[in-house]
């Protein structure tokens, strides 16, 4: 699977956090994001509202794309 990298900026106690959880663990700071954010898409996955805002916005954007092309 290809790879990107990102670059996450967050307070340092919440980084610090980060690190704590993820040494309790045993595991590394970018599994315990990769974790988070998985979780979090999963989350929004099952959220009605959140799902028709989105198709909202991606019509939106479609419309603006078609009227761009011609």
């Amino acid at each position: 699977m290809a790879k990107k990298v990102t670059t996450v900026r967050m307070p340092e106690e919440l980084a610090e956090q980060v690190e704590v959880v993820a040494r309790g663990r045993g595991m590394s700071v970018n599994a315990v994001v990769l974790e988070a954010l998985s979780a979090e898409i999963e989350r929004v996955k099952g959220d009605k509202d959140f799902m028709a805002r989105l198709r909202r916005l991606t019509d939106r954007d479609k419309e603006i794309l078609d009227r761009l092309a011609q």
